[in-house]
């Protein structure tokens, strides 16, 4: 069986995450493990810097988990694999439900920000270069944050820190909810709307790069459409990349260096992060698919 055909077959579950962060090579960059970032929570992060890293670009991964399952520690394949293009990942855990619910997994996300802004020299990063990026519940958290300025106003800062954000296959406009456990998660009802961030855009946004699969039955690609549209209707600064035969799982995974050659989701991102970095960017990616 190849690479390509097991992670497929194992991507639904974590352990299509555990064989990408295996097949992961830790070279090229050092690793600096559950770092506390929150002492009220305990929550923890960990560092990707590349080797020999200065004043380079820093971006903050939110992993997905439909705001209930998922860790940092899944996503070595993601922090290794930025980190090898240049840039300083930074991946945070936050609160999941049951445990709690919205808006604490936003706001646990604001202070992983917060912490990235104030560390960022220390391990090779530039706090005025600072992304957001996630994937599926993880590009929620980000385009909260970068639609909503309540959060990281709590936390001392705003918008203005942020250089960019990049959200892969995220849920930006997905009410009405359908699913019980959702509807706690976001409830009461008469709070629904506050919890979309379409609902937040108001032209004011930093720069955002929205990438989605149109082969993506978990989270609809009308989710990235609809947001994309409103920002641009608003007069905010947002790009848009489709890929019509990419699935809600694959759209994360080809971000690994196994995987890269499958599709070119780390391009753009690392196209839109040196262009939003004031630096000189890679070739101009060109769209690309999976095979049938």
């Amino acid at each position: 069986m190849g690479v390509l055909t097991l992670v497929a077959g194992l991507l639904s579950a974590c352990s299509g995450q555990k064989l990408l962060n295996t097949l992961t090579l830790g070279t090229g960059y050092t690793k600096a493990s559950n770092v506390v970032f929150d002492d009220t929570t305990g929550l923890k992060i960990d560092v990707y810097t590349p080797t020999g890293a200065s004043n380079a670009p820093t971006v903050v991964f939110f992993f997905g988990g439909r705001w209930s399952e998922g860790s940092k520690d899944l996503y070595e394949f993601v922090g290794a694999a930025l980190a090898k293009q240049g840039f300083v990942a930074v991946i945070p855990d936050y609160r999941l439900y049951p445990t709690v619910k919205f808006p604490a997994f936003v706001q646990d996300s604001a202070k992983a920000v917060r912490w990235a802004r104030d560390n960022a020299a220390r391990y090779g990063g530039d706090a005025n270069r600072l992304f957001v990026m996630g994937h599926s519940a993880g590009a929620y958290n980000a385009a909260m944050l970068a639609t909503d300025e309540s959060y990281l106003k709590a936390v001392g800062g705003s918008r203005q820190w942020l250089s960019g954000m990049i959200g892969l296959a995220g849920p930006y406009d997905f009410l009405p909810f359908t699913d019980d456990d959702i509807k706690d998660m976001f409830g009461p009802p008469a709070g629904y709307a506050a919890t979309q961030p379409i609902n937040h855009v108001d032209g004011k946004n930093p720069p955002m790069l929205l990438m989605h699969g149109e082969d993506d039955v978990s989270v609809f690609p009308k989710n990235t459409r609809n947001l994309a549209n409103k920002i641009k209707a608003a007069g905010g600064p947002v790009e848009t990349v489709f890929y019509p035969k990419l699935s809600h799982a694959w759209i994360v995974a080809t971000l690994s260096t196994t995987l890269q050659g499958q599709s070119d989701v780390m391009r753009y991102s690392k196209d839109f992060l040196l262009r939003k970095s004031g630096l000189k960017p890679d070739v101009e990616p060109t769209p690309a698919t999976l095979p049938p």
